[in-house]
C-alpha cells in the first residue's frame, strides 16, 4: 500500500511534474534561459528569486520556446528560452548556473537543472535522427516523437561514476587539465555501453591513475546539468598498483590525508561531499 505521509527532499519537496502543456495565463514561475544562463531577480543583499510573471513578453523577452513544468508551491512553472536581442528590466539578470548556487532555494536550484537540461533537449531534438523528419511533442511522456518513423527521443541523460579512493587515511585526489591551477579532486568519468557502475569504476580509476581498487560502496547520487550527467558516487579501497596518471585528462594525482588538503571542489558539488565524507571519517 503507498505511503501517503512520505516527505520528499530536492526538487519534489515543492514540485509536482505535469506533463500536459497550459498556456501561461496567470502569474507563473518562470525558468527563462538565455546561453544556458539563468534570468534571476536581484534581492536584498546576496539572494535572488525567479520571475513571477504570466509570461517572457510582459517583461519584454522574445521567447525561442517555452515549456510547461508542472507546479511548485502551487504556482505554475515553465521553463524558457530566449534569444539573444534581450535587454532586461534593472532589476533582472542573467547568470551563469553554477553561480546561483545558495543564492536561490536550494530545491529552486535543483529544479532549475532540470529545467535547463529540458530547454537543451528541446532544441537540439527538433527533428528526428533516424530520418531527418520534425519532431513532434508527445503529451503522455516526456518526450519526441517521429510522425514519419515513429522514433522517440527521451531527454538525455549521461550516467557517469565519481570516486573516493581511501588508503592507509588518506583519499585518492587528481587535477585534471579543466580545473583552475591548484584545484584537486576525486576521480570520476563515464559510464560505458555494456558495463556495470562498479566495473565503470575499476576502469576510469585504472586508466587515470594505474590504481586498482576494491571494496566499491554506493556512496549518492546527484543530477549534473553541464550540460546532462547524472553523478553516481562510490567510495573505494586501494587494491594495488602506483600513481601513474594518464597525461591527457589528468595531470597530477596524489594522497592526500584530512589534514593537508589542496584546493577542492565548492560545496555544490557531490565530488565536494565525497570529499567532505573522507575528512569527517578520516
Amino acid at each position: 500500500m503507498a505511503d501517503n505521509n512520505v516527505s520528499y527532499n530536492g526538487i519534489y519537496k515543492k514540485y509536482v511534474p505535469v506533463l500536459s502543456p497550459i498556456e501561461p495565463t496567470e502569474k507563473s514561475v518562470w525558468f527563462i534561459f538565455n546561453n544556458r544562463q539563468l534570468l534571476t531577480e536581484i534581492c536584498d543583499g546576496n539572494l535572488c528569486r525567479l520571475p513571477v510573471i504570466s509570461d517572457p513578453s510582459e517583461i519584454g523577452l522574445n521567447t525561442l520556446r517555452k515549456l510547461y513544468l508542472g507546479t511548485y508551491d502551487k504556482y505554475n512553472c515553465y521553463c524558457a528560452e530566449v534569444d539573444n536581442t534581450t535587454s532586461l528590466p534593472d532589476n533582472m539578470t542573467f547568470d551563469d548556473l553554477r553561480s546561483v548556487y545558495g543564492k536561490l532555494d536550494e530545491d529552486v536550484f535543483w529544479l532549475a537543472t532540470r529545467a535547463v537540461q529540458i530547454v537543451d533537449w528541446d532544441r537540439t531534438f527538433q527533428y528526428c535522427s533516424c530520418c531527418g523528419t520534425k519532431t513532434e511533442t508527445k503529451s503522455d511522456e516526456r518526450a519526441k516523437v517521429c510522425p514519419k518513423c515513429g522514433f522517440l527521443s527521451f531527454p538525455r541523460i549521461s550516467p557517469a561514476i565519481i570516486v573516493a579512493v581511501i588508503r592507509d587515511g588518506k583519499i585518492l585526489l587528481a587535477h585534471n587539465r579543466n580545473f583552475p591551477s591548484k584545484r584537486y579532486s576525486v576521480i570520476a568519468g563515464f559510464v560505458e555501453p555494456g558495463e556495470t557502475l562498479e566495473e565503470a569504476v575499476q576502469r576510469e580509476i585504472m586508466e587515470e591513475t594505474g590504481i586498482l581498487v576494491k571494496n566499491i560502496r554506493y556512496f549518492g547520487s546527484q543530477p549534473w546539468p553541464f550540460p546532462n550527467s547524472l553523478m553516481l558516487g562510490f567510495t573505494a579501497e586501494y587494491a594495488g598498483g602506483e600513481i601513474k596518471v594518464d597525461n591527457v585528462e589528468i595531470t597530477h594525482a596524489d594522497w592526500f590525508d584530512s589534514r593537508n588538503l589542496p584546493d577542492i571542489p565548492a560545496r555544490l558539488s557531490i565530488s565536494r561531499k565525497l570529499i567532505d565524507w573522507f575528512a569527517e571519517n578520516y
